[in-house]
Formats: C-alpha cells, sequence, structure tokens
C-alpha cells in the first residue's frame, strides 16, 4: 500500500509540466535541481536551531532583558497535592465554591488552602514577562538574520526586479547554494516553531492560526522544493520575513515598558506589513502563480492547483492578521 501511495505521489503529471519527468532532474551539464530526498536534513537542522535558540535565550536575551530593566519573577509553586493536580488537570483550572468545598473535605485541609493552591497552580501556567522576552528575542534575531541573508540573495538576481524571469527556463533551472541554504533555513525554522508549541508562550486569540500557518508554510516550501519552483519560493519567504522582526522588536520593547518606543516600532510594522503581506503577495506573487504560467502551458498540472490553494489559505491569514492589526491600530489612534 505504501508503495502504491508514493508511485501516486510522485506521478510526473502532478508535478512537472507535459514531456517531462523526473530522470530530466539528474544533475548535468552545470544544472543542479533540487533533490526531495534533501529535505530530510531540515529535522537535523530545526535540531540545531533550538539548541542554538537555547544559548541565544539563555546567554544574550537574558542579560538583555536586565539592561532594559526586565526583572525574572520567581512564583511560588503549590505544595505537591495529586488530589487537587488531577482535578486542575482534568476537571477545571477554575472550581467553583461549591467544588472547592468539596475538595477542601476530600483532602482534609481549609477552603483557603485550596483556593490559594490553585491560585498559584494557575500564576505558573501564566509565563513571565522575562520568558516572553526570550521568545520574542529569538524570532527577532531570526527574522532579522533571514530578511539580510535574502536581501543578499536575492538583490543581484534578475527575478527579484522582473518576476516573469522567475518561469525564464522553467522546469531547467539550477539550484544556487544561497537558495538551498536559505530553504533549509527556513523549513528547519517552521519545524522547530512546532517542535516547541506545547512550551512556547500560549497564545489564545490566534492559536490554531499558528498551526496552520506553520504547517502550510512548511508543506508549501517543500513542495516547492520538489517542484523546483525555488525562484518563487525565495520571493515568498523574503516577502513574508520582513515585516516580522518589526513585530518582535515592538514586542520585546513592550515587555520593558518602553512605550514610544513600542508604538513607533508597532507603526512601522504595521506599513510594512500592509505593503508586504496585502499589496505585494496578492498583486506581485499571486499574479505570477495564478496568471503568468498560463503562458508558459496551456494545460497546467496539478500542483499549480495544489500550490495556489495552500498561497490562497496564507493570504487568508494574512487578511485575518491585518484585521487583528487594524484593530489594534484604531485603538491606539482614536482611544490613546
Amino acid at each position: 500500500i505504501l508503495k502504491t501511495l508514493n508511485s501516486w505521489f510522485w506521478w510526473e503529471n502532478i508535478w512537472m509540466p507535459v514531456n517531462v519527468t523526473w530522470a530530466h532532474f539528474v544533475d548535468r551539464d552545470g544544472l543542479v535541481f533540487p533533490k526531495p530526498h534533501q529535505l530530510y536534513a531540515t529535522i537535523p537542522y530545526a535540531i540545531v536551531l533550538l539548541i542554538i535558540r537555547f544559548f541565544s535565550e539563555r546567554y544574550v536575551a537574558i542579560p538583555l532583558a536586565k539592561a532594559l530593566g526586565i526583572k525574572n519573577v520567581r512564583r511560588v509553586k503549590p505544595q505537591p497535592n495529586p488530589v487537587l493536580e488531577s482535578y486542575f488537570r482534568e476537571c477545571s483550572k477554575h472550581p467553583s465554591q461549591s467544588e472547592i468545598q468539596g475538595l477542601a473535605k476530600k483532602c482534609n485541609c481549609t477552603v483557603h488552602l485550596v483556593e490559594k493552591w490553585f491560585r498559584r497552580r494557575r500564576n505558573l501556567e501564566i509565563p513571565t514577562v522575562l520568558r516572553k522576552f526570550q521568545e520574542a528575542f529569538w524570532r527577532f534575531s531570526f527574522y532579522l538574520t533571514s530578511s539580510i541573508a535574502g536581501f543578499i540573495f536575492l538583490y543581484d538576481k534578475p527575478w527579484f526586479y522582473d518576476i516573469w524571469q522567475t518561469w525564464v527556463g522553467y522546469p531547467f533551472q539550477t539550484l544556487l547554494p544561497s537558495q538551498y541554504w536559505y530553504y533549509m533555513a527556513e523549513i528547519s525554522f517552521y519545524w522547530s516553531l512546532l517542535f516547541t508549541l506545547g512550551i512556547d508562550n500560549k497564545r489564545k486569540a490566534d492559536f490554531l492560526a499558528h498551526v496552520v500557518h506553520h504547517l502550510a508554510a512548511i508543506g508549501l516550501m517543500s513542495g516547492s522544493w520538489c517542484g523546483n519552483y525555488v525562484r518563487l519560493g525565495t520571493l515568498v519567504m523574503f516577502v513574508h520575513d520582513t515585516a516580522d522582526f518589526w513585530l518582535e522588536a515592538a514586542k520585546m520593547f513592550n515587555y520593558a515598558h518602553w512605550e514610544k518606543t513600542c508604538n513607533m516600532l508597532f507603526i512601522i510594522f504595521s506599513i510594512a506589513f500592509f505593503i508586504t503581506r496585502i499589496i505585494l503577495f496578492p498583486f506581485w506573487i499571486l499574479r505570477a502563480t495564478l496568471y503568468q504560467p498560463t503562458y508558459y502551458s496551456t494545460t497546467p498540472v496539478i500542483a499549480y492547483f495544489l500550490f495556489n490553494g495552500q498561497l490562497l489559505i496564507l493570504q487568508g491569514l494574512h487578511l485575518y492578521w491585518g484585521y487583528l492589526i487594524f484593530k489594534i491600530l484604531r485603538r491606539f489612534i482614536f482611544l490613546k
């Protein structure tokens, strides 16, 4: 069954134009092509990024937070109590007064002690300001580095200025070393974010949106790698990263209570977000993926619909986050 599914998954009609097979994607005459098995390397690369994250958060973010005036608040742990812990995890983190009285009788202690236990236990679930600062610092560091690296990799490429060039010579476009490392770093980063979803700061408002975004990003980048849509893929990654480090910088100064700096950075982020995600992405990237391929092929392959479907999901998330950003800006401008 697995062998059959594998043959269906790698069927040429899904991935590449008519009269092109996987045999054409063998390195030859100076041409180097991306290979699906290279994506396995993103898992160990993700572990390397997690190690880098650990040391950067501990030895760079914490001293920086202290320099900005952020203190490490140590919360008091409640006394070990298997009955209350089981109720906290399986039933309710906010028990009613009658439930607290029942638990007090069961544990043979006072109602006041049970209330204090639940209050302290809930506080342990809330990440400290220092922990939030560390996570924002790591994301800021990666997005800033990837934005600078992306610009260095792309500024001298013709398709950075003329997006029609992304299709010239397709699918026989050689893979550049810069494109290889750009892809490996980006996919590994999103794997690392998925690995740490359970321990990172919980986002009640858009937790599901982040999960969908990470999975769609990994699927889109991996698929574009296999189909050799690398030129377009690097443009998509660059457009996404250039706004994000401004947001993470705004968060860092917000945690430090540098309000004017935070507000200025958030305004810059909002401008960058609307330019890159609401204008450039749909009218530059999506135009190149939805409209321009029809000039090169009259019979779009299945991958055309798969990739564009994922890009449209991302654009839907952009509109959703753009709405949230607009609400914050409206409150900031009209309600101070």
